[in-house]
């Protein structure tokens, strides 16, 4: 992304900056390419500042389950959401659920579910003390998809603020409509964090 760029989406949508106190490697990860790196490090100072505990955790777009294995090491339960065939943004697009199922074995406090966003949040009306959110960047999904997980759980979270004007955007409209305090941690593709 260009400078111009990255300076007038700062202009345009204004996050307040995350700065976490601490950083920490978590004990367990899989060895796994994801856009997700480095962002498990911030994780147990989002928990700790938010005063989350390590009961439920939802995360709709896993992926291949990296911050699904992240996140199994802070909660008793880990709801893993996908349609495991991929979208436009993410460049995979054959389907990896038994791939990704057998990657995650280890991890039995990991529930892999293989559907749609859509038809999850119409049948969950659970609460979790956690949710993360990194499904097709664009502003219609993540706010639908975002505002349900916001209002069901403590803290969410949401990958790609900083590679998609979309997700920045819709992130912005969630935290405004829930009341909850907002803050962006601009590294790795940056990650908004709501909570309150």
């Amino acid at each position: 992304m260009g400078l111009r760029k990255s300076i007038l989406k700062k202009i345009v949508y204004p996050i307040p900056e995350y700065i976490p106190v601490k950083k920490a490697d978590p004990p367990k990860s899989i060895d796994v390419v994801s856009a997700w790196q480095g962002l498990e490090q911030i994780i147990p100072d989002i928990m700790d500042r938010f005063g989350i505990q390590g009961g439920r955790c939802i995360e709709i777009g896993v992926e291949f389950g990296y911050s699904a294995v992240i996140f199994s090491n802070f909660f008793q339960e880990v709801v893993a959401v996908d349609t495991f065939e991929g979208d436009i943004h993410s460049g995979h697009k054959e389907n990896h659920y038994e791939s990704t199922k057998r990657l995650l074995q280890a991890y039995p406090n990991i529930n892999l579910e293989k559907c749609t966003y859509q038809e999850w949040i119409v049948k969950d009306h659970s609460h979790y003390n956690f949710a993360h959110v990194d499904i097709v960047h664009t502003y219609d999904d993540t706010f639908t998809c975002g505002l349900w997980a916001a209002e069901r759980s403590q803290c969410a979270i949401f990958h790609d603020t900083e590679s998609f004007m979309a997700v920045r955007h819709a992130v912005i409209d969630i935290a405004k409509q829930t009341g909850k305090q907002l803050f962006n941690y601009p590294y790795h593709n940056g990650l908004g964090i709501i909570a309150g």
